[in-house]
């Protein structure tokens, strides 16, 4: 029993490492998923950005009174 569970451990391990290794079998596919995964991680980041400097500019506003228009 031990020595079949070592034995799928020992498969299952050198699968995933020959899936790094080996990169023939990269397509296009994986790249635009990449592509669309830094595009949502920019899109985020500038948002939270955007928010950010929306709260700074908010606070002053506050802080001066307000301003009129």
């Amino acid at each position: 029993m031990l020595l079949g569970m070592y034995t799928r451990a020992q498969t299952m391990w050198h699968g995933v490492k020959s899936r790094f290794v080996d990169e023939r079998g990269v397509v296009s596919t994986e790249y635009g998923l990449l592509l669309v995964l830094i595009a949502l991680a920019i899109v985020a980041a500038a948002t939270a950005l955007g928010l950010a400097i929306a709260g700074v500019f908010n606070k002053a506003n506050t802080q001066l009174g307000g301003v009129s228009g």
